[in-house]
């Protein structure tokens, strides 16, 4: 959606134009109330680039994976599960589970944030409830930005996404050394301010 050089769109625009069918808040199933007890394993990964797999092959439907992204949820063990109220299965994370494929400057209760839409059409704003944050690789210098997209599920910002999130940077108020986003009043790290 485009706004003028002045104003910036409201949050419901913006959901209203990209993600129609799953704006932001959309109704999920209660995967946070069921805790089934029988525990399987039958081969689901994501990898990296976002492609869901089962037992070595690739899962091409689309709204399959989809319905498979609604009941994902990652336990305070760290693994992560497809869940139903009788059973959960682990699924392997390659590095995130979601890939943040867009980024737009909205406006929402009276304040600019950050809306991110992932690539199975879940709408986050960033803020105190889904921070963004950056991991540097220590060898490479190369970041890795994640926003927190539902329970303790992340989307991994794609290159391009992080391109344009780097154009919205500013100093840090407390540290100019230091460039990061505002979004709902929270200000998010994101690197180091360029020597001049």
């Amino acid at each position: 959606m485009k706004a003028s050089a002045n104003t910036i769109p409201s949050l419901e625009q913006v959901l209203r134009e990209i993600v129609p069918d799953a704006a932001e808040g959309r109704k999920l199933p209660p995967v946070h109330l069921w805790n089934p007890e029988h525990c399987g394993d039958i081969g689901m990964e994501i990898r990296a680039d976002g492609s869901w797999w089962h037992d070595g092959t690739r899962i091409g439907r689309e709204k399959l994976v989809r319905l498979f992204s609604t009941i994902l949820r990652k336990d305070e063990d760290g693994e992560t599960y497809l869940v139903t109220p009788h059973e959960k299965v682990i699924v392997r994370i390659e590095d995130a589970p979601f890939l943040a494929v867009r980024v737009d400057r909205v406006e929402k209760e009276g304040f600019p944030a950050l809306l991110f839409t992932t690539n199975l059409g879940d709408a986050v704003v960033a803020g105190p409830e889904a921070p963004l944050r950056v991991e540097t690789d220590p060898d490479t210098l190369e970041p890795s930005p994640y926003v927190l997209i539902r329970g303790r599920l992340e989307a991994k910002l794609t290159r391009p996404v992080f391109y344009e999130l780097a154009g919205f940077a500013r100093p840090d108020p407390d540290a100019p050394d230091k460039l990061g986003v505002w979004s709902m009043g929270e200000f998010f790290e994101i690197g180091p301010a360029e020597a001049s």
